[in-house]
C-alpha cells in the first residue's frame, strides 16, 4: 500500500461535512485535509468544546476516513497582506472585525496561532496555509524596485510569522506554506529567502503543490529535492500551459479560470502537463511518507467525476520505495 490519498475540502465547502465524508469515501479517498471554512473545521469551536473534535473524528471514522491535515489558507492570507475589501469575503467575521488593516492582520495572526492549538487538540500534526505578502504587488519590478524594498517585505513576514511559528513549536505542529503566487514565497528562490526570514525555524515548511510552480517555469521536482526536509504536505494538482489563443499570457489577462483564451489553467489530476511520475520518484527519494492530497480544480469538468478519477490516478501512480538495491541479489552471499 502506498501513501494515503486524501481530498482537500477547500473547494467543497458548500457541502456539509456529514455529506462530504461519505462522498469522499465513495470517490476513493482514504482521508481528508479539512479546510477551516464551510462547516468542515471551526478553529474556535474546536478550542471551546471538548466534544467538537471528538464528534469530527467520530464522523470521519464512521466512513473509514481520518484527517491528515488542516488547511487555513484564507486566514493565513491576511497575516502579511495589504488588506482591501476582497479580504472581507474570505475571512471569518471575528477576524475581519472593523476592517482596519493592521487590526485584521493581527487578528489573523492570532487565529493562525489558535489553528495550531486546535490542530494539536484534534490530533493533527500539519496545518497547511498561506502567509500573504506585503510585497507581492511589486513582483514586477516597475517602478524600479530595489532589493532593500523586497528585504523589508521579508522582514515583515519574519516579524509576523516567528511568533506564530513559536506557538506551532509549543503545540508540536508544523506549518506548511503552499508556495503560490500572492504569497511571500512563490518559487524556489523566494522560498529560500522566506526560510532565512524566519531564521530557519523548524516548524516552517512547505505544502508542495506543483501546479503553482509548473506554469511559471520553476523546476518543481528540484523544489522537492532542495527542500527535502521541509516538505510537510503534498497537494496533487495539475495544470497545463502554453495553451489559449495567444491573447492572454502568464499573468492571466484579468480573465477568469476556464476562459479559453488563457495561456494556463488548472486541470484534473492526470489531465494536465505535470510530471507526476517524477514527483513520486522524488518523494520516495526524500522519504516523504505523508498523504497525497488532491486539491481538485478544473473549471471544465464536473467535480465528482474529476475528484473520482484523481483519486484513482494517484493510487495507480504511487508505489512503495524499494527495500534494497535490485542488483544486491547478484552477490553470492545473498543467493
Amino acid at each position: 500500500m502506498g501513501r494515503p490519498v486524501t481530498l482537500f475540502t477547500g473547494q467543497w465547502a458548500d457541502i456539509p461535512l456529514k455529506e462530504l465524508a461519505p462522498l469522499a469515501k465513495s470517490m476513493g479517498y482514504d482521508g481528508l485535509e479539512l479546510a477551516c471554512w464551510g462547516d468542515h473545521f471551526n478553529v474556535q469551536e474546536a478550542l471551546a468544546s471538548s466534544s467538537y473534535v471528538q464528534d469530527k473524528n467520530a464522523l470521519l471514522a464512521s466512513h473509514g476516513l481520518r484527517c491528515y491535515a488542516i488547511g487555513n489558507h484564507l486566514v493565513g492570507q491576511a497575516v502579511c497582506d495589504l488588506i482591501d475589501e476582497r479580504h472581507k469575503s474570505i475571512l471569518p467575521s471575528h477576524v475581519w472585525g472593523d476592517g482596519e488593516p493592521e487590526g485584521v492582520r493581527q487578528r489573523a495572526a492570532a487565529e493562525l496561532q489558535d489553528t495550531a492549538r486546535a490542530a494539536a487538540k484534534f490530533g493533527v500534526k500539519t496545518v497547511t496555509g498561506f502567509t500573504g505578502s506585503s510585497i507581492w504587488h511589486a513582483t514586477y519590478a516597475f517602478p524600479p524596485t530595489s532589493q532593500a524594498f523586497w528585504d523589508k517585505g521579508f522582514a515583515d513576514f519574519g516579524k509576523r510569522f516567528i511568533p506564530i511559528l513559536d506557538i506551532f513549536e509549543r503545540e508540536d505542529v508544523n506549518f506548511a506554506l503552499e508556495v503560490h503566487p500572492t504569497e511571500i514565497a512563490f518559487d524556489t528562490a523566494t522560498s529560500q529567502r522566506a526560510i532565512q526570514a524566519v531564521y530557519g525555524h523548524r516548524r516552517f515548511g512547505f505544502n508542495f503543490d506543483p501546479s503553482h510552480l509548473a506554469y511559471q517555469g520553476v523546476d518543481y521536482v528540484k523544489f522537492l529535492r532542495t527542500f527535502h526536509d521541509r516538505i510537510y504536505n503534498v497537494h496533487m494538482k495539475d495544470v497545463w500551459w502554453g495553451k489559449g489563443d495567444g491573447t492572454v499570457g502568464t499573468f492571466g489577462g484579468h480573465t477568469s479560470f476556464g476562459d479559453a483564451r488563457r495561456n494556463w489553467d488548472f486541470r484534473s489530476v492526470g489531465r494536465g502537463m505535470v510530471d507526476f511520475e517524477s514527483i513520486i520518484v522524488a518523494l520516495n527519494d526524500i522519504a516523504y511518507a505523508g498523504p497525497l492530497s488532491v486539491e481538485w480544480e478544473d473549471s471544465r469538468m464536473d467535480r465528482i467525476h474529476g475528484a473520482t478519477e484523481s483519486a484513482a490516478f494517484c493510487k495507480r501512480l504511487d508505489f512503495k520505495p524499494a527495500a534494497g538495491a535490485f542488483d544486491a541479489v547478484f552477490a553470492k552471499d545473498k543467493q
